[in-house]
């Protein structure tokens, strides 16, 4: 698979916007890494939950077309997939050895190396979230900031670790069948757009319930695997010091372990979203809830300066609904101070 440079580019036009996909080697193995937008700019690398890949993570924030402008003006982005989880991947033998998350930390290292490139910005959902958190702390210098949805911090008790394993022994002895999906769009959406017995589920949940139906049930039970023995590693947080910036759906099964992530870190440095009516996977459910919180975020980089005529025209939070504190950003763009958002449903 790989060349002399240990890399295969391949044009792809399902990248949202036009890209790129690179096959990476690592010590890890082969990992899949779609880029978009002038390698030239900043970077910005994105890591997606259990099961998912950057089409299924990321799809509805860059294709939120504020979202997706203020992105890639700012920014070229490195979607880099789990092993086994990009479009069209094949399944990994199960005689491989397991990785841990420690592993999937080092490999995004090499992937930085192999692109040459310096300290980035990191975007992470859940499972994303806690890998690149942990190599922000493992890889200081290399992380100028992050951004993280619905994240994790500590370890798996006993329950998750029960609940879990449960769904790996269903992964590996019946694939990704019904109850392993059903499983897992609850841990990523909220019961709205999920839907029921007298309400159709939404357009997105298809969508992903289609996309996990394209993953190996070995490549995802070994990503499972990973993240259930996952350490703890909240003690360390406080001893981060790039700017970080939380969102959580008020549905979230991870939303009090956000807020707990977010009183470990050091208040001078973070701030919190919570979204209201919406579950884990806010970068899908509800994109336009992150807009104006990235802006002033991203203010503290000196990476967007916002008219003072003008806001985004279709996100649904103008100043007037962000608390006055914000609107006047001190080192980093942001005061750790939760705010609520609703979307209109249309």
């Amino acid at each position: 698979m790989g060349d002399s440079s240990d890399s295969v580019s391949v044009d792809m036009e399902g990248v949202s916007h036009g890209g790129k996909e690179h096959i990476v080697r690592t010590g890890l193995g082969y990992v899949s890494v779609a880029v978009l937008g002038d390698p030239d700019k900043p970077a910005l690398v994105t890591y997606p939950d259990l099961a998912l890949n950057h089409m299924s993570c990321f799809q509805g924030l860059f294709f939120c077309p504020e979202a997706c402008s203020l992105l890639l003006h700012n920014f070229c982005i490195y979607h880099i997939s789990p092993p086994g989880h990009e479009l069209g991947a094949s399944a990994i033998s199960l005689d491989d050895p397991l990785y841990s998350v420690d592993d999937l930390v080092d490999q995004i290292a090499e992937v930085l190396d192999f692109f040459g490139l310096g300290a980035v910005m990191c975007m992470g959902v859940t499972a994303g979230a806690f890998i690149l958190t942990q190599f922000a702390m493992k890889y200081r210098p290399r992380v100028m900031g992050l951004i993280l949805v619905s994240p994790i911090c500590k370890a798996a008790t006993w329950t998750e670790w029960l609940y879990n394993k449960v769904m790996s022994n269903l992964l590996y002895f019946y694939g990704m069948c019904g109850v392993v999906k059903e499983i897992l769009l609850k841990r990523y959406f909220s019961k709205e757009v999920r839907g029921g017995v007298q309400v159709p589920e939404s357009d997105i949940v298809r969508a992903c319930r289609r996309s996990l139906d394209e993953r190996h049930s070995s490549n995802v039970w070994r990503f499972l695997e990973a993240m259930n023995g996952r350490p703890d590693i909240s003690e360390g947080l406080r001893k981060l010091q790039c700017r970080s910036l939380i969102f959580v759906g008020d549905s979230s099964p991870f939303h009090s372990e956000a807020l707990y992530m977010t009183s470990k870190l050091d208040r001078r440095y973070s701030a919190l979203v919570e979204v209201q009516a919406c579950g884990s996977m806010v970068t899908e459910e509800q994109p336009h809830a992150m807009l104006i919180p990235l802006e002033y975020f991203l203010m503290g980089y000196g990476l967007y300066r916002p008219s003072q005529s003008s806001v985004s025209p279709r996100s649904p939070l103008s100043p007037s609904c962000i608390a006055p504190e914000l609107l006047s950003p001190e080192s980093m763009g942001l005061k750790l101070k939760p705010i609520k958002t609703r979307i209109p449903r249309s």
